[in-house]
């Protein structure tokens, strides 16, 4: 009887892990799943990635190229892949519809090279 609560237990842990393993894949926006391949071959060779933030009530997307071009604005999209402003570049922005981005709170790295 201990054998096969013990499986049960392990088993049911294993689903479950299983089930949180593709979890978030799906919090990724689908637009923003369709725009990674045509940004990996627009970024800089290494050092480009793109990140997740909670801001103003919803998830955006930052678009940052790398380090191999000078000045360049990261675009800021939300989940339908409006482009909500830049930040960076050569003004240094640091602005996104009139609100510090630095009140963005991390969700997590979405792609990376």
């Amino acid at each position: 009887m201990k054998k096969i609560t013990v499986f049960i237990v392990l088993a049911s842990s294993l689903l479950l892990l299983a089930f949180q393993c593709g979890k978030g894949d799906d919090l990724v926006a689908s637009c923003i799943q369709d725009k990674i391949g045509a940004f990996s071959t627009q970024a800089c060779p290494t050092g480009a990635h793109i990140k997740s933030y909670n801001f103003q009530s919803n998830t955006v997307y930052v678009f940052d190229f790398g380090p191999c071009g000078a000045d360049m604005a990261m675009p800021v999209l939300n989940n339908n892949c409006d482009t909500l402003g830049y930040l960076g570049g050569i003004t240094g922005n640091t602005m996104i519809n009139n609100q510090e981005f630095s009140t963005a709170e991390y969700i997590s790295l979405v792609w990376s090279n």
